[in-house]
This record gives structure tokens, C-alpha cells and sequence, in this order.
């Protein structure tokens, strides 16, 4: 069972990239998948998740506008759409999945992936 993330990158500000996480060894069907984010001295933050069952979304406050999470239910893969990227955006992105949207936004979900490393800076 792994979810495997990836897309990070440096961009300037203004820019836009794309995180994909792709889960292995389980069906995404039925979960709440989405990302979190951790700058150094921060808390960790949930930023977006989506319900991959019905497609419900959920954003913080911080990137309604300029984030758009989305699924493939048939790579078994959710993406994270990053545009008019700001400095404060740097941080190190996790996906995470959880049958209940409220573990998922807790942070207790079940199946974590590895980090990918967003760098917005001139």
C-alpha cells in the first residue's frame, strides 16, 4: 500500500505547477485523499482534499482560487493544480488518504505519502 507523490519543483512566483499522488496496492474509491503542506516553523496545514467517490472538494482559505484538486479514478491518481503561486506557498507537500473526510482534515489519515519539496522564489 503506497501513495506516491511527486510534481514538486521550483517556480517563480506567479507560476503554476501540478502535484500528482498515485496510490498503489489500494483503490481510492470510497477515500478522502488530499494534500497538506509544512513549511519550516510551521504548523502543518491541510490545503486541499477532494471525496473520490463523489467528488466533493474542500480548500483552505489560504489557496481558494488558485488551487484546483482533482481525480482519475482510473490511474487511481489525484492531482493538485497550483497557479499564481506565492512565496508563502513554499513548503513541503504531502498527500494523504482516509475513508473519513474528518480524519483526513485532522491529519490522522491512515495512508501518508512521501513529501515533494515547493519552492516559490525569484
Amino acid at each position: 500500500v503506497q501513495l506516491q507523490a511527486s510534481g514538486g519543483g521550483l517556480v517563480q512566483p506567479g507560476g503554476s505547477l501540478r502535484l500528482s499522488c498515485a496510490a498503489s496496492g489500494f483503490t481510492l474509491y470510497n477515500y478522502a485523499i488530499g494534500w497538506f503542506r509544512q513549511a519550516p516553523g510551521k504548523e502543518r496545514e491541510g490545503v486541499s482534499c477532494i471525496s473520490h467517490s463523489d467528488g466533493n472538494t474542500y480548500y483552505a482559505d489560504s489557496v481558494k482560487g488558485r488551487f484546483t484538486i482533482s481525480r482519475d479514478n482510473a490511474k487511481n491518481t489525484v492531482y493538485l493544480q497550483m497557479n499564481s503561486l506565492k512565496p508563502e506557498d513554499t513548503a513541503v507537500y504531502y498527500c494523504a488518504a482516509d475513508r473519513s473526510f474528518s480524519s483526513w482534515y485532522a491529519g490522522t489519515s491512515v495512508y501518508w505519502g512521501q513529501g515533494t519539496q515547493v519552492t516559490v522564489s525569484s
